[in-house]
């Protein structure tokens, strides 16, 4: 998927709600057929507390993971994922070989905040 996607307009893109959150907890994802962390993220008061499996262990422990701030998709319809309901996209670009690495947020904001 190197070409650019389709032109969009603004209101397309509002559609998508990409909020700011922080990892609570990240355990390995033991019933998942790839190598994956059950991420329990805190995105503030309005959304609450979500869970996601994330394909991210290549690049990363769960200690990393703590307390670490995320961007994620919070308007997906949930998926089932094993046995458990995977509630947001948390949201990264691949590296050279493919695996995950997780998109930075660049300073303090509130948990819950979109992105704009």
């Amino acid at each position: 998927m190197n070409q650019i996607a389709d032109t969009i307009s603004w209101a397309d893109f509002q559609k998508v709600d990409i909020r700011v959150g922080t990892i609570l907890s990240a355990k390995p994802f033991e019933k998942a057929r790839q190598p994956a962390y059950i991420l329990t993220v805190d995105f503030g008061d309005a959304i609450g507390v979500r869970k996601s499996s994330a394909q991210i262990t290549v690049h990363y422990t769960p200690d990393d993971l703590r307390g670490r701030k995320v961007a994620a998709v919070v308007n997906f319809q949930p998926k089932q994922i094993a046995n458990i309901m995977s509630e947001v996209l948390v949201l990264g670009f691949p590296d050279a070989d493919g695996a995950v690495v997780l998109v930075g947020v660049d300073g303090d904001v509130p948990d819950g905040g979109r992105l704009f």
